[in-house]
């Protein structure tokens, strides 16, 4: 998996296998009623596909709702990244590329759903373990940071280390920023604490 996208030709070749028509059902029904009142019968007939098709993949809907999760978080991250004909530093381009995929994913609206009606669904992956998304993204942030080292635009540590510690920033502000805004007050809106976000990516990967 590579930190740069290439083209648009190139990334809907990449995200061709992606097109999951029992995904694409089962994230419709998750949004309709959340996941507590998803059954795979519903994501089924949705789907237009037999419930022994979805119980020879998926146990149950939790189990189907994490590769939901996976897919789309992973197209947020993938769709944040700077283009193959940016020229500039990695650094600015990661940074850029992490406060816009924070933006996407909190606007994505199964995130929304999710966190209103089921989150707890998110806890194991804040407390617990990493999951698939939490993995993919470190290998995009590892290759990042290592040609960042290369060209001197990141400050050189070790690069596991480094990644990891960029995404717990992200994750906290992705996940817990409606905690901290104010709405009556614009200077702790949502797009202040991005501007934030910004600039403590920018500080703790500079040289």
């Amino acid at each position: 998996m590579t930190p740069i996208r290439h083209n648009a030709q190139d990334k809907a070749s990449d995200n061709a296998p992606d097109a999951d028509p029992v995904l694409d059902a089962a994230r419709d029904c998750v949004l309709a009623v959340g996941v507590r009142r998803t059954t795979l019968t519903d994501v089924a007939r949705r789907a237009g596909v037999s419930r022994m098709t979805l119980y020879r993949r998926w146990p149950d809907v939790r189990t189907l709702v994490g590769d939901l999760m996976t897919r789309e978080w992973i197209a947020v991250a993938v769709d944040a990244m700077p283009t193959a004909d940016d020229s500039r530093p990695v650094r600015g381009r990661v940074v850029d590329g992490l406060v816009a995929g924070a933006a996407a994913f909190r606007a994505h609206p199964l995130f929304h759903k999710i966190v209103d009606v089921d989150p707890e669904l998110l806890l194991p992956y804040i407390l617990d373990r990493r999951g698939a998304s939490q993995e993919a993204l470190l290998e995009l942030l590892v290759t990042a940071l290592d040609e960042g080292h290369r060209d001197g635009s990141v400050r050189h540590t070790r690069t596991d280390l480094q990644a990891r510690s960029v995404l717990l920033v992200v994750q906290s502000f992705t996940l817990s920023l409606r905690t901290m805004t104010d709405e009556t007050d614009p200077e702790l809106s949502e797009a202040a604490f991005l501007g934030e976000l910004r600039t403590l990516l920018e500080r703790t990967l500079t040289p």
